[in-house]
């Protein structure tokens, strides 16, 4: 069981990226137009031209919290580094759900102002399913004396 968490947990490593740049949704003006592609990493370029505080934040639950807690989380398993540190990597993982609740807002208002058309696409179910698997692994990892 324990090794499954563990190749579980490295697979994230390689998942969380492609999630980065895989499709979120697709938004368009009005109905008759094309819609274009938004991911994790277009959304945060279109947004440091616009807001450089959003941008630092969406930048740090987006990329940095998951990821840290992905690595810190390996380094435990590895037995390089004190289980000690769970709780913070729990609240790592709490910080990067709140950037899938920030995307989950944004279609929601989207949708609800009726402008535009917004649909979901594959990269936010990749994106919220390795946010919770990081979650799940992180709880079923056992505590020191494994």
């Amino acid at each position: 069981m324990f090794q499954l968490l563990r190749l579980a947990n490295l697979a994230l490593l390689i998942l969380f990226p492609v999630a980065w740049f895989a499709p979120l949704m697709r938004a368009g003006l009005l109905p008759l137009f094309g819609l274009s592609e938004i991911s994790v990493v277009s959304g945060m370029q279109s947004l440091w031209q616009s807001d450089v505080v959003l941008a630092l934040v969406v930048t740090g639950l987006a990329l940095f919290a998951p990821y840290l807690k992905t690595i810190g989380l390996a380094l435990v398993h590895f037995d390089l580094l004190s289980d000690k540190v769970m709780p913070v990597l729990g609240w790592l993982g709490k910080l990067a759900m709140a950037d899938v609740f920030l995307i989950a807002l944004y279609i929601v208002l989207a949708k609800g102002i009726g402008y535009g058309r917004i649909e979901t696409a594959w990269g936010l179910y990749l994106f919220t399913g390795c946010v919770l698997a990081s979650i799940l692994i992180s709880g079923l990892t056992p505590k020191s004396g494994r």
